[in-house]
């Protein structure tokens, strides 16, 4: 069954607190069909049929990584449709919403499909060991975020503080860096992985990212901003 997304310009600038909690709800909904269909494409493509990829492989450890990476964007972009009332902000944030929540989705679901845990392991653990020669020791910072671009706890408290255009400076400053952030996990994985179905979407969320990033720039120079230190 196929949903009627609801277009950002559609909402109303400021949601009722019970359509907040509608929409949580749908999301959640919607995040658990996901992870079924994930599991039904991954049959489809083929996955699954050779060798089942390890909890310590590059598949597993992108798809449980980025997943986790793009469910901080999912809910940063989700702030965004409550708070904004920047019809272009709305418009990437839903965009950023559907994407991403998609995305992760397909990656839980191939997850579930090899039998794996979608949480557990070392962040990034699995690019180090001298898989194309990458150094993942300053990976982790100290700021306390789970990975690099990710948004740490003050950070999103502020965002959910401010109003305005200050709200929307500050969502595009850390959705810029989130962005940065994950590249670098989607093209290790689209050069090092074994699963031609997740280095596929690997490539797409590399190749997609990095024009939001761009586009992203623009427009927070449009309104008065400049971007955080990239990761």
């Amino acid at each position: 069954m196929t949903a009627t997304a609801v277009r950002p310009e559609q909402e109303a600038p400021a949601p009722a607190p019970r359509g907040r909690g509608l929409r949580a709800a749908l999301l959640a909904v919607i995040a658990v069909a996901l992870v079924v269909l994930g599991g039904g494409l991954a049959v489809g493509l083929g996955i699954g049929r050779a060798a089942t990829p390890t909890a310590d492989s590059v598949d597993a450890g992108f798809s449980r990584d980025m997943a986790l990476h793009h469910r901080q964007g999912v809910e940063m972009a989700n702030l965004a449709l409550e708070r904004s009332t920047d019809p272009e902000v709305r418009q990437l944030a839903f965009d950023i919403s559907s994407t991403q929540t998609n995305q992760a989705g397909q990656m839980e679901g191939w997850l579930a499909l090899w039998g794996l845990s979608r949480s557990g392991g070392d962040h990034m653990a699995w690019m180090g060991g001298g898989h194309g020669g990458h150094d993942t020791s300053a990976m982790s910072g100290d700021d306390g975020a789970l990975m690099p671009g990710m948004a740490t706890e003050a950070e999103l408290a502020n965002l959910r503080s401010l109003t305005g255009t200050a709200f929307d400076v500050e969502f595009l400053r850390l959705m810029i860096r989130h962005h940065q952030g994950g590249l670098e996990m989607a093209r290790y994985e689209a050069a090092d992985g074994t699963e031609s179905a997740v280095r596929t979407l690997a490539t797409s969320i590399a190749d997609t990212q990095t024009a939001e990033v761009t586009t992203m720039v623009g427009m927070l120079t449009a309104r008065g901003g400049t971007p955080l230190p990239a990761p």
